[in-house]
């Protein structure tokens, strides 16, 4: 009896693993992409400011009413028109309207208008920023930083990419 070794075995047939290693997006996308929806928070934000320092400079140095319910108020105002902007212009791409993102986005804006109006008061108070250029450079102060938070939440948060919103609910 011989043996043959130099024999191979007969080869099996495996079925065939499809591997699909996603391309990482270029980091140039990543950053224009930022880019965008940084812009386009900016705009809406901006939007929001102006409608923001009318509201409060008619309510505080027009109608003389008190500092803080002044910034609350016109706080509140621009909040209502920032939905609309974000929802339907910056993140009009995003998941769907849902009652869960509407609420997200009124509890993360109210508590913006507690840090807001929490600044506010430190400027305007606790700094002696008061008259009409000091109170406008409280309120300038307080909002840039606000929006900090703002902008982090709304778009982790509020308005989600479906994958993202789909990942969360699971």
């Amino acid at each position: 009896m011989s043996v043959n070794l130099s024999e191979q075995r007969p080869r099996v047939a495996h079925p065939a693993v499809e591997t699909v290693v996603p391309s990482p997006a270029p980091a140039f996308g990543r950053i224009r992409r930022l880019a965008v929806e940084l812009a386009k928070f900016g705009v809406v934000g901006g939007s929001g400011v102006a409608v923001n320092f009318v509201a409060f400079n008619a309510l505080l140095h027009g109608l003389k009413w008190a500092p803080m319910t002044a910034t609350v108020l016109a706080s509140i105002i621009a909040m209502g028109t920032n939905y609309l902007g974000f929802r339907f212009f910056a993140y009009h791409d995003r998941a769907p309207r849902t009652r869960q993102q509407i609420a997200l986005f009124f509890v993360f804006s109210g508590l913006g208008v507690v840090m807001e109006s929490a600044l506010f008061y430190v400027g305007y108070h606790g700094l002696g920023m008061n008259g009409p250029f000091g109170s406008n450079l409280a309120k300038a102060q307080s909002i840039a930083l606000a929006s900090i938070f703002r902008f982090l939440v709304y778009r982790t948060w509020v308005f989600q990419h479906e994958a993202n919103q789909g990942a969360d609910a699971r």
